[in-house]
């Protein structure tokens, strides 16, 4: 794992505690040559109508501020509350 794996994968576990908790969590599926986070979403995550916030609130911010090389940040398999 690189450097930038790690760095990435240490902001997650600052907020994973509160997705467990819940009964999910978050997998990094790759991060591309422009700097793009791609995140899954395991578990109650996958299908809970807040996790929509708690992407962009949590995961995205904590990455971001983190790893501030990051470009963006995109979750693969999040179904957006209407």
């Amino acid at each position: 794992m690189n450097q930038l794996n790690q760095r990435v994968e240490a902001a997650l576990d600052s907020v994973r505690p509160y997705l467990v908790a819940d009964g999910g969590n978050v997998n990094v599926v790759e991060i591309t040559d422009e700097k793009v986070v791609k995140l899954e979403f395991t578990g109650a995550c996958g299908s809970c109508p807040m996790s929509t916030m708690t992407f962009k609130a949590g995961l995205e911010e904590a990455i971001m501020k983190a790893v501030p090389e990051i470009s963006a940040v995109e979750a693969i398999n999040l179904t957006l509350a209407e």
